[in-house]
């Protein structure tokens, strides 16, 4: 990793965009401090540090504690990564948003233009929600008259731009710099709390115990961190590669095809997507809920919502609510299936290697290959779905068993590796580019 940034530093272009990149992550970072004006942060922090246990980490996680603060990147790029899924699925539904994926390049531009403009739409009706919990429970500062209704407009105003800001950011840094934009910024969001977290590990599990405790506290800790990421690196290289033959064509007087190549199955094959579904599922209406204070009381709705929350998992002083981990489990694997099915045809891809004259040696082309692989896939998407749940499980047990309440956990060590891979992966490239594009000038 250190030999590739050090070998990109020395190509003018690769370092031109590392720096860009760097730039705009410090934007990001000094924007996720900068308060919304109208905005009684002081009384939302206090707030904000009581619902902690109410499903709020991951999301504190995900925004880079700008949410926390209250500032104008408080929804962050949510909006996005929300519309991003939803115009997959309605790329499946609807048969004219299937053509322009088909479409090549034109139509990719056209897709991602109204991602764009379904982002800006839902992250106007989030601010509005949110806009109007915060007055009912008194967190602005003008609560009535005049002032009131500025301020209700302002922040709803300041939280939409903020997330539309956020948006071209991550797309300039795609341009112009190294990496899928969106991905960096979700990454650096959840980078920049991981000091709390350690620090919270710290005062919890080492400060103020004796010498051989914290020193086996340590090592322990460190262990498992290193675990689960060499876990997730292993889990994201992995996969199944299917053979393919293509049979010798006569074009003329030569003679092509005949070669050999393979048909890669990514074991993880949807990402952290199945675990943000799931917890999105589990996770949304307990939100939903603390911003409109309710769920606190002792009836059957609270409880439900109790369980929902993965702060009351794995608590050995009240086991039942530890059935929403296996709703959760269940729900990443169904999710898995589901979201492989809509991005993953075998039917097509047993057509098109028929077209090309392409085979699985000792299958048959056409509907067989198509059931081969669809077989293939289903055995990989389990593993994978299990391997994912257990990634997400990890941290819930040792937060409800040993109290350690951090707000990263499986999902956002998926991410970073994820992203972390892809980026060297595309600098790698773009070095491979440089270097035969000068071999070749030579």
């Amino acid at each position: 990793m250190l030999e590739t940034l050090r070998n990109a530093f020395k190509i003018k272009d690769i370092r031109g965009r590392i720096i860009f990149t760097f730039l705009m992550l410090i934007v990001i970072r000094i924007g996720s401090q900068l308060p919304i004006p109208g905005v009684d942060s002081e009384v939302f922090a206090n707030w904000f540090a009581g619902q902690f246990g109410e499903g709020m980490s991951f999301f504190d996680a995900i925004t880079g504690g700008s949410f926390y603060n209250m500032s104008i990147f408080a929804l962050n790029i949510t909006p996005y990564i929300t519309s991003s899924i939803i115009m997959q699925l309605l790329t499946i539904a609807i048969p004219r948003l299937e053509e322009m994926q088909r479409d090549g390049e034109e139509g990719r531009k056209k897709i991602a233009e109204i991602t764009r403009y379904l982002t800006i739409a839902l992250a106007l009706i989030e601010a509005i929600a949110m806009t109007i919990g915060f007055k009912r429970g008194g967190y602005l500062e003008y609560n009535s008259g005049v002032l009131g209704v500025m301020s209700v407009i302002m922040v709803i105003l300041t939280l939409t731009a903020g997330s539309a800001v956020l948006m071209w950011i991550g797309e300039r840094i795609t341009e112009k710099g190294v990496g899928n934009g969106i991905s960096i910024v979700l990454t650096i969001n959840i980078v920049s709390r991981m000091p709390n977290d350690i620090a919270t590990l710290y005062q919890q599990f080492i400060a103020g115990k004796i010498v051989p405790r914290a020193i086996l506290a340590a090592v322990i800790i460190l262990a498992i961190i290193v675990a689960m990421v060499l876990f997730v690196v292993f889990l994201q290289g992995g996969e199944r590669r299917i053979p393919v033959q293509y049979s010798k064509k006569i074009q003329g007087r030569k003679q092509v095809g005949g070669q050999s190549t393979h048909i890669p199955l990514k074991v993880n094959t949807g990402g952290v997507i199945p675990v943000i579904f799931a917890q999105s599922l589990l996770q949304t209406p307990v939100i939903v809920a603390s911003l409109l204070g309710k769920g606190n009381g002792t009836g059957i709705g609270s409880k439900i919502l109790k369980g929902m929350s993965q702060s009351n998992w794995c608590d050995p002083n009240e086991p039942i609510y530890s059935i929403g981990l296996v709703v959760y489990i269940v729900l990443i694997i169904a999710f898995a299936y589901f979201y492989t099915s809509i991005t993953f045809n075998p039917l097509e891809i047993a057509n098109n290697m028929k077209k090309a004259g392409g085979f699985i040696p000792g299958i048959r082309p056409g509907k067989p290959t198509s059931d081969y692989l669809n077989r293939i896939l289903n055995y990989i998407v389990f593993i994978g779905a299990v391997a994912l749940a257990f990634i997400a499980f990890v941290p819930i047990f040792f937060n409800g068993v040993f109290g350690a309440d951090v707000s990263f956990g499986g999902t956002s060590i998926i991410i970073i590796v994820g992203v972390v891979i892809e980026t060297l992966k595309q600098i790698e490239s773009q070095m491979r580019v440089r270097y035969y594009k000068g071999f070749l000038n030579d």
